[in-house]
């Protein structure tokens, strides 16, 4: 798949004592598995190289079973927008090719770029025209921009560090075409309308914190009165820090992430949980970070759903420097799928990504342990400018029609799972759930165009 990760001199490696028949064995049961467990599952032993198609046949079998029992016949997804206010950011991330180096925004900068970003009333421009088409969220996930402060307060503390830029990576707004505005001026812009706002990941989080003695808790919850309603769990790429040294080696370590993610748990939102897998990593990282998400879902009950990320690779400098040639295979997708169904016993939903599998593999992965299908976002740039070719929309009509497909139920749902309304698949139509949804199509059908309001 790629440059062999024996190079990297990990310490964690995929070798246990435990038998693949017996691990298989304990999922069937519905015991809880160990670390042990989850490695030989996702590799299909570790006896012998490569996946034997026998044996992942046989996983993800009682994956899906696992599904049925847990969640049902339904395949979920949200109507939704992505609205990303900056792609500025200097973090330095070797999987990213979102980001476009923040320098290039400042009014000085002689170089151009294709980034962008967007001023509060621009965001919530964005959000009020999509809550009138039916959405019921928006996400945002944003780079690190420097100018980018939780608040006033947070501006003037910046800037009253020595060598501000180099220490605590801030630049005044003054400095850049754009003011980005601060973070919760960008939660009140984007909270409008009613719609649920799921945005600040726990890297954003720190962010918002740097500079400064204030806790994630203190962070989160000035978000949460400006609006904020729940947290993606994204930037955990592989929650070990081996890993995160060679891929993302500027961002926060694993026990920052968790720390941010249980302050958002403490004052009471809602959360996903994510994995970023098919780089540098190896199986038992792979399961060593199912194993830290299920103790954070033990410990604070808050995560919705699980996302399995496929690490698109084409674009993004793990590719360019010659480190990865490949993502993961279509075998290791699906064994993905199937183990987090399997070890993470505490989440009842486990989601598959068509932006990141396509719609044929992306349906496969329902028959693997999944039960939710993503959503139908209207705009997605992360994943294409890393090189997705899978589409960045997706209407109700193509829901009901692939889901049906397959022999399962369309059902539209809230960003909490609190609501679900199956769809009746001889008469579908638009969002209904949202706060100004009431069943008009989001794309008129034909074009992929944004119905008429």
């Amino acid at each position: 798949m790629q440059r062999s990760r024996g190079e990297f001199g990990f310490e964690c490696v995929p070798a246990t004592d435990q038998s693949f028949e017996n691990a298989l064995r304990k999922a069937r049961d519905g015991e809880r598995l160990a670390v042990a467990d989850g490695i030989e599952l996702i590799t299909t032993g570790t006896d012998d190289e490569g996946i034997d198609p026998e044996r992942k046949e046989r996983v993800l079998e009682i994956a899906d079973r696992r599904r049925a029992e847990a969640v049902g016949e339904q395949v979920t997804f949200v109507a939704n927008l992505n609205n990303n206010v900056t792609t500025a950011c200097n973090t330095g991330c070797l999987f990213c090719n979102f980001k476009d180096s923040s320098q290039q925004f400042r009014s000085d900068a002689d170089e151009s770029h294709g980034g962008f970003t967007k001023t509060p009333a621009e965001s919530r421009e964005i959000v009020e025209q999509a809550a009138e088409r039916g959405i019921y969220e928006v996400t945002s996930v944003s780079g690190l921009h420097p100018a980018f402060a939780l608040d006033d307060e947070h501006h003037e503390i910046l800037a009253s560090h020595d060598d501000a830029a180099k220490t605590v990576n801030y630049r005044p707004p003054t400095a850049y075409d754009t003011d980005p505005g601060t973070y919760l001026e960008q939660m009140d812009a984007m909270s409008t309308c009613g719609v649920h706002l799921h945005s600040m990941t726990p890297e954003e989080a720190y962010h918002a914190r740097r500079g400064t003695d204030w806790s994630y808790e203190e962070v989160y919850g000035r978000l949460q009165k400006a609006g904020l309603d729940s947290v993606p769990g994204t930037a955990a790429e592989i929650l070990v820090d081996e890993v995160r040294d060679v891929i993302c080696p500027g961002k926060i370590d694993t026990d920052g992430w968790l720390q941010a993610m249980e302050a958002a748990a403490t004052v009471g939102l809602d959360m996903t949980a994510t994995i970023m897998y098919g780089h540098v990593e190896n199986a038992a990282h792979r399961v060593k970070h199912l194993q830290r998400v299920r103790e954070l879902q033990d410990e604070t009950g808050a995560i919705t759903e699980f996302v399995p990320l496929s690490f698109i690779h084409p674009n993004t400098p793990l590719a360019e420097r010659g480190i990865v040639e490949s993502g993961a295979s279509d075998d290791e997708d699906e064994l993905m799928i199937a183990v987090s169904r399997l070890f993470l016993d505490n989440v009842d939903n486990i989601q598959s990504s068509w932006v990141k599998y396509g719609d044929q593999q992306g349906l496969k992965m329902l028959s693997c342990g999944a039960n939710d299908f993503m959503g139908t976002i209207l705009s997605e740039e992360i994943t294409k400018r890393a090189g997705g070719e899978f589409g960045e929309y997706r209407s109700f009509d193509e829901y009901v029609e692939m889901i049906s497909a397959i022999g399962r139920t369309p059902a539209e749902r809230s960003t909490d799972y609190r609501q679900v309304r199956e769809i009746d698949i001889d008469a579908p139509d638009g969002p209904r759930l949202g706060p100004q949804a009431d069943g008009t199509p989001l794309f008129d059908g034909a074009s992929h165009a944004p119905a008429d309001d």
